[in-house]
């Protein structure tokens, strides 16, 4: 546990570096305030300002400079992912779908705008992700992400999850959810990080592999958390997995087997690794972050 401990920490100075860095960026492409419709764009900075881990555009630029990318398409990247990650946030906490009333600590955005207004602000986010991923100018980056968010990714899994809650399933389905509606951008950030980079396809399906067991990780992780945690640490309402009856790793295994089976999927992501020829040092720590993260 201490060497893990001690990973973990070199990818918590990582991700707060990067997102100083992400965060200039983000405020350069994020419409002004002072702009009409100025509630709307009011809304979309709240969101994207309300604090996080920035995880996924620190994993673009990891895997970015990990094959040798050069210019300034990170830039766009990232913040397009971030943009895509905090517009799934928005509409995940609406009455609708979770209903939560909390999000980082603070008031989600329905709460604080108005259930139109957060719609429309994760919509415009959305929108604007895609915008920015067009000057990147690779076409095969935006297809993935594109892929990767959609039916057979992000909001596939959250339609899936939706329909699961309150209902008996097998280990496949909850597999499945976790997969689709939280690692697949996971991958997806990884992926355009590393296409950006021009990166091989036999190094691309590596990082795949690494994105989808981190991702799964990350996703039990939380189901893990949504229990032993406070609302104060996790900045947003604990316990609200089991009061939804949301299908989890905790609700069908135990926390035990659910805590085993997290550091699995952590042993995978470094073997996944091991096929690299590049300093997967970064990447090797975000992996212990997210199995030893407290909220």
């Amino acid at each position: 546990m201490e060497t893990l401990e001690k990973e973990a920490a070199v990818a918590l100075d990582y991700l707060s570096r990067i997102s100083k860095e992400a965060e200039k960026k983000f405020d350069e492409f994020l419409p002004p305030v002072a702009d009409r419709p100025e509630r709307l764009h009011e809304a979309m900075r709240y969101s994207m300002f309300a604090g996080g881990k920035r995880l996924r555009p620190a994993l673009v630029r990891a895997a970015f400079d990990m094959f040798g990318g050069k210019g300034e398409s990170v830039d766009y990247a990232m913040s397009a992912l971030e943009m895509l990650h905090t517009f799934s946030l928005i509409h995940d906490d609406l009455p609708c779908i979770d209903n939560d009333d909390f999000r980082r600590g603070k008031p989600t955005s329905h709460k604080q705008f108005g259930e139109a207004t957060a719609v429309m602000a994760g919509d415009a986010l959305c929108i604007r992700a895609f915008e920015l991923m067009g000057r990147t100018g690779n076409a095969k980056a935006i297809e993935v992400l594109a892929h990767l968010l959609g039916t057979y990714g992000m909001i596939g899994g959250e339609m899936i999850d939706i329909e699961c809650e309150g209902k008996k399933v097998d280990l496949e389905i909850v597999d499945y959810i976790h997969y689709h509606k939280t690692a697949a951008l996971i991958e997806a950030s990884l992926e355009v990080g590393a296409r950006l980079a021009g990166a091989s396809e036999d190094d691309i399906k590596i990082i795949r592999d690494y994105g989808r067991s981190i991702g799964l990780a990350f996703q039990i992780v939380d189901d893990i958390l949504d229990i032993v945690s406070t609302t104060e640490e996790l900045g947003k309402d604990a316990g609200s997995d089991i009061e939804k009856g949301k299908a989890t790793y905790p609700a069908l295994v135990g926390l035990d087997k659910s805590r085993e089976r997290a550091h699995e999927l952590y042993e995978e992501s470094l073997k996944a690794l091991d096929g690299l020829k590049c300093d997967t040092k970064i990447l090797r720590s975000i992996a212990a972050f997210i199995i030893t993260r407290v909220n």
